[in-house]
C-alpha cells in the first residue's frame, strides 16, 4: 500500500485514465475508478485485466499479484462516492478546461481534508484550473503518459499557487508507484509536451511534402535518437485528435512553430484517429 495513498480515486476510465488506475492499484492502494456511465468503468477495468494477462503471460506478474491488483479496483458513475474519504483524486477527463474544473471542484468538497488534487493534462495551465477550486494550493499537475503501465516518467507540475508541500508529497507518491518524476513549472506544454509536439508536428510536415515515409522517419528516430519509438508511432497511439488540440493550444500561447499541419487536420477530419479508430499514420488491427 502507498503510505499516505490509501485510497485514490481516478476520473475518467478511457485511454490514460484506466492505466493511471492500474499501476496504483498494482502499488497497493485501493483505487476508485469513475466515469459518467459504468459500463465504460467497467471497460476500463476490461482493459486493465487485458493488461495484467500480459504482464502474466511474460512473466512480468504473477497471477496472484495480477488477482490482488483486480480485487483493488472498483468501478463508479456516481463521483461523489468515488470521491468520498480519497487522499489523492487525479483527473484523466478529455482537455476541456471547465470539464477538469467542474469535477476537481466537486471531488473537493467530499474527499480527505488536505487530498492532492490532481489533473493528468497535457497541457492546460494548472494555475486556470486550479483557479475555480476550493483551496488552490491543493491543486498539481501528475502528467502520466500513454501506455502509462510501460512508461517511466511522471511529469509534476505546479501552478501559481501549488503548496510545496504538495510537490513533495507528488514525488513521494510516483516514487512509489514505480515511476520516475520531473518537477516543472506551470507553462504552456510543460517540458514534455511542449517537445514532443514540435517533433511530432515537425515530422508531420515532413510526410505532408514527401520528405520521407512515416515509417522511415519513425526509423530515424528510433535508430538515429534512440527514441523507444517514433514521433508518428507516438502519435498514433496518443491519438491524431488529441494531439491537435493540444498543437492548437500551443499554436495560440507559443506562435508559428506549432502550427498544425493541415495533413493532420484532414486526418483527423477523416476520422483517422491512430490505434483506436484502427488507422492513422499507421494500420492498426
Amino acid at each position: 500500500m502507498v503510505q499516505g495513498f490509501e485510497v485514490v480515486a481516478v476520473l475518467g476510465a478511457g485511454t490514460m485514465g484506466h492505466g493511471i488506475a492500474q499501476v496504483i492499484a498494482q502499488a497497493g492502494s485501493t483505487v476508485r475508478l469513475y466515469d459518467v456511465e459504468e459500463r465504460f468503468a467497467r471497460a476500463g477495468l476490461e482493459r486493465i485485466a487485458g493488461n495484467l494477462a500480459k504482464g502474466v503471460e511474460k512473466g512480468k506478474l504473477s497471477a496472484a499479484d495480477r488477482e490482488a491488483t483486480l480485487s483493488r479496483l472498483t468501478p463508479h458513475a456516481e463521483l461523489a462516492t468515488a470521491a468520498r474519504g480519497a487522499t489523492l483524486v487525479i483527473e484523466a477527463a478529455p482537455e476541456k478546461l471547465e470539464l477538469k474544473q467542474s469535477l476537481l471542484s466537486q471531488c473537493a468538497a467530499v474527499a480527505a481534508s488536505g487530498a492532492i488534487l490532481a489533473t493528468n493534462t497535457s497541457s492546460l495551465s494548472i494555475t486556470r484550473i486550479a483557479s475555480a477550486i476550493p483551496q488552490p494550493e491543493r491543486v498539481v499537475g501528475l502528467h502520466f503518459f500513454n501506455p502509462v503501465h510501460l512508461m517511466e516518467l511522471l511529469e509534476i507540475v505546479y501552478g501559481e499557487r501549488t503548496a510545496p508541500e504538495i510537490v513533495v508529497h507528488s514525488k513521494r507518491f510516483a516514487g512509489a508507484i514505480g515511476k520516475t518524476p520531473i518537477v516543472v513549472r506551470d507553462a504552456p506544454g510543460f517540458a514534455s509536451s511542449r517537445l514532443g509536439i514540435a517533433i511530432a508536428m515537425e515530422a508531420i510536415r515532413m510526410v505532408e511534402s514527401g520528405v520521407a515515409s512515416a515509417q522511415d522517419i519513425d526509423t530515424a528516430m528510433k535508430l538515429g535518437y534512440r527514441h523507444p519509438m517514433g514521433p508518428l508511432e507516438l502519435t498514433d497511439h496518443v491519438g491524431l485528435d488529441v494531439r491537435l488540440a493540444i498543437a492548437e493550444y500551443l499554436h495560440q500561447e507559443l506562435g508559428p512553430v506549432f502550427d498544425p499541419p493541415a495533413l493532420l487536420r484532414q486526418l483527423v477530419a477523416e476520422g483517422r484517429l491512430g490505434k483506436k479508430s484502427g488507422r492513422g499514420f499507421y494500420e492498426w488491427k
